[in-house]
């Protein structure tokens, strides 16, 4: 369970991290440099320009499917969850906004095609069919998410940006371990439900 958490953690330790910000690769042609083989500051490649874009919609996702979960659920540990995941991801989206408006990267505004669609089918569940349907989506958007903050971290040119990444990783995975607890929770009390219902 937590194999993957410790490979993204190995892989963005600190002395790697600090040591690849500003990292040059993949810089566009129009990069305005400070002298020969040195961007001026806020400065960004196509790592960054995709990460920014990719971070952005996922956190916008959070926040809408969290706001969701929070007044779908009877369950008082979800609900706690629900409305964490919005307040952090808010914070997170305005912090990232405002690195991204020093670095003229546009953002995108709506959710995106795939989150449309896990909305889409979360608002047709209730109860215990939806409560695990919805963290299902938060373990796999997490890991995603703590995938993208890692490439960023090793494939950025911003240094804010790479800060950013660095920063929010042990939150992401820390989100990522309750959505797994929980699921496993809710899981194991559904599992009695049935039971339950037929001895009343």
């Amino acid at each position: 369970m937590r194999a993957a958490i410790m490979t993204v953690v190995l892989a963005v330790s600190p002395c790697c991290a600090l040591a690849q910000i500003g990292n040059p690769a993949g810089l566009a042609p129009d990069t305005s440099m400070e002298k020969p083989g040195v961007p001026a500051p806020h400065q960004t490649n196509y790592q960054d320009r995709l990460f920014v874009q990719l971070i952005t919609a996922g956190g916008r996702a959070e926040i809408e499917l969290g706001r969701l979960a929070a007044g779908k659920t009877s369950h008082e540990d979800l609900r706690e969850f629900a409305n964490r995941m919005v307040d952090d991801h808010n914070k997170a989206n305005k912090q990232l906004k405002s690195v991204a408006d020093k670095s003229k990267i546009p953002l995108p505004e709506a959710l995106d095609p795939d989150h449309k669609k896990i909305r889409s089918d979360l608002e047709k569940l209730d109860g215990a069919a939806f409560e695990q349907a919805y963290l299902r989506a938060q373990i796999v958007d997490h890991q995603r998410t703590a995938q993208l903050l890692a490439w960023e971290i090793g494939s950025g040119e911003d240094a804010a940006l790479q800060r950013f990444a660095s920063e929010k990783l042990p939150t992401v995975l820390e989100h990522l371990d309750q959505a797994r607890t929980l699921h496993a929770k809710l899981a194991g009390q559904a599992l009695f439900a049935p039971d339950t219902q037929k001895a009343k």
